[in-house]
């Protein structure tokens, strides 16, 4: 697993589809945090939103790396489990966010004029997992395992992208931004913040299940 975790990295290094991606976050996170002040929860949910949106389109990006025939060698030479391949993705993708998640509970902090607490840290960790977790799920069935065209893929992932974030009172997203945006008291949200996280490991599973059955069906 270490070692198609380090072939992904070094594929997509070497393509350069994650520029795209992180310019997106940077630009998001910057205009939607920078000179901010008050509370953290709302500055941790914009730096959220950014993740959720660039974590799809890198997992998009991770995911179609290999042409189907050069796929079907990586299969191969892993011992011919198409779904060790598919976590390794998955994998690369999560530890690609853990790297941004990083970035988006300082940015602000550096930035913006906050009283920081371990709670309003910890929140910040739970928000942005929860959205990092929605955003490569949703890039894992929106991949070319699943579809066979690109638009049919860019339309899916924009609209569940879409349902995600502005579907009003939908958790785990748009139901944790009411609550970061609403609640100023990290401490008090740390428990339904919990709540978000916990369904989006369960959506993320459920993705990944669904992308693996249907790649194996095609295969």
């Amino acid at each position: 697993m270490i070692a198609l975790i380090r072939y992904t990295f070094a594929t997509v290094l070497h393509s350069q589809r994650y520029v795209a991606p992180l310019l997106l976050f940077m630009g998001l996170l910057g205009v939607l945090t920078v000179n901010g002040s008050g509370p953290l929860p709302p500055a941790y949910a914009s730096s959220g939103g950014a993740l959720f949106v660039c974590s799809t389109w890198l997992t998009v990006a991770l995911m179609s790396l290999d042409e189907p025939t050069q796929r079907a060698i990586v299969v191969v030479a892993s011992g011919g489990r198409s779904l060790k391949v598919l976590l390794a993705a998955i994998g690369t993708a999560l530890l690609s966010c853990l790297v941004l998640m990083v970035f988006g509970l300082l940015f602000p902090l550096w930035m913006g004029r906050y009283t920081v607490t371990t709670d309003d840290l910890l929140l910040g960790v739970e928000a942005q997992l929860t959205c990092a977790f929605v955003g490569v799920a949703i890039g894992v069935l929106c991949s070319r395992l699943v579809f066979g065209r690109q638009g049919y893929a860019v339309v899916c992932a924009v609209a569940l992208v879409m349902a995600a974030l502005f579907a009003k009172g939908m958790p785990p997203v748009n139901r944790l931004f009411t609550l970061m945006s609403t609640t100023p008291d990290a401490t008090k949200l740390l428990a339904p913040t919990g709540g978000m996280l916990a369904i989006a490991a369960v959506i993320l599973v459920a993705f990944t299940a669904l992308t693996q059955f249907v790649a194996a069906r095609r295969e």
